[in-house]
């Protein structure tokens, strides 16, 4: 893969990351996973076709500035995510107590 080549994926990344964000903040969750996924794969292919050679001028600029766009827009998602998930963590173990409540008392009392 030459210089452009990997540029061009890293810009597929950065502009998927920033359809993350939009949907992390719809919350549109399954939508988040589909391109999450899509994400992986062009990382993968980075992994794996990007060559270890030194970027000179305006090609290594571009490329930080990408890189810097895709973190900002990781920080941003996990800024939404992570409560979200701590919500979610919480009704879970909620429902889970409250099974093990019902089970533990919920049977003495039919039978």
């Amino acid at each position: 893969m030459n210089s452009q080549e990997v540029l061009s994926l890293y810009e597929t990344v950065s502009d998927i990351t920033g359809e993350m964000l939009v949907a992390a903040q719809k919350r549109d969750w399954e939508q988040l996973v589909v391109l999450e996924s899509r994400v992986a794969g062009h990382v993968s292919s980075l992994k794996t076709g990007e060559e270890p050679t030194a970027l000179t001028g305006a090609t290594r600029l571009r490329k930080v500035q990408i890189i810097q766009k895709i973190l900002a827009h990781d920080r941003l998602i996990r800024d939404i995510t992570q409560p979200w998930m701590a919500e979610l963590a919480i009704l879970m173990n909620s429902a889970g107590t409250e099974r093990k409540l019902s089970q533990a008392y919920g049977g003495k009392q039919a039978g």
